[in-house]
């Protein structure tokens, strides 16, 4: 019998905080816990808001009569860090000062990787990130921008894109036995699932 694994994951944007719980790839519940402008108004700094998301989350949680001490693993919405290749992070203490400095600047995607860390902290437990805003895997032909000295950068929904292509990679091979697909069949099935 193969092990369960209690993945809890937290997605702060601008005005909500999402909350999800995995076991293995099943999910449990999700909630969108959303936030008034009346209490974000209380902070002058998104960085400021941790201690408020991480009591509702906590709380959240609690009505829910989740046992922390069943959580494996947090995973946190990855932030405006330094840009990175895609991929699963484990959230250490560099990455937190990038975080918290807000070093490709202020979002409240930056709170991903902290409030899993500290959540999962006090639970001796990993906290990771995934596929934040700030992968660069862009070819140097990419960069070129109308004016040289002003290159494009890298800032996208990575996450979004990266989980809806492996879904539709997913999809589509089980449906032709793992026959490769034309360019125009690959953009077929990607427009399902955005």
């Amino acid at each position: 019998m193969s092990k369960d694994y209690k993945i809890l994951v937290i997605n702060p944007g601008s005005t909500s905080t999402k909350v999800v719980l995995f076991s293995n790839e099943q999910m449990l519940f999700e909630k969108k816990i959303e936030h008034n402008s009346k209490e974000l108004s209380n902070f002058s700094k998104i960085i400021e808001q941790y201690q408020f998301r991480r009591e509702i989350i906590l709380d959240f949680l609690k009505e829910k009569g989740i046992n922390l001490s069943t959580l494996n693993a947090v995973v946190g919405r990855g932030g405006l860090l330094k840009p990175i290749a895609s991929g699963t992070y484990q959230v250490n203490e560099k990455m937190l000062e990038d975080l918290r400095k807000g070093v490709s600047g202020e979002h409240a995607s930056n709170l991903g990787g902290i409030l899993a860390y500290g959540i999962a902290e006090k639970l001796s437990i990993p906290a990771y990130i995934v596929d934040p805003v700030v992968i660069d895997e862009m070819k140097p032909i990419a960069r070129i921008s109308g004016m040289p000295e002003i290159p494009r950068i890298s800032i996208l929904h990575a996450l979004n894109q990266k989980a809806v292509a492996r879904k539709a990679e997913v999809n589509f091979y089980g449906r032709t036995g793992g026959v490769i697909p034309s360019p125009v069949e690959i953009l077929e099935e990607v427009k399902r699932y955005l």
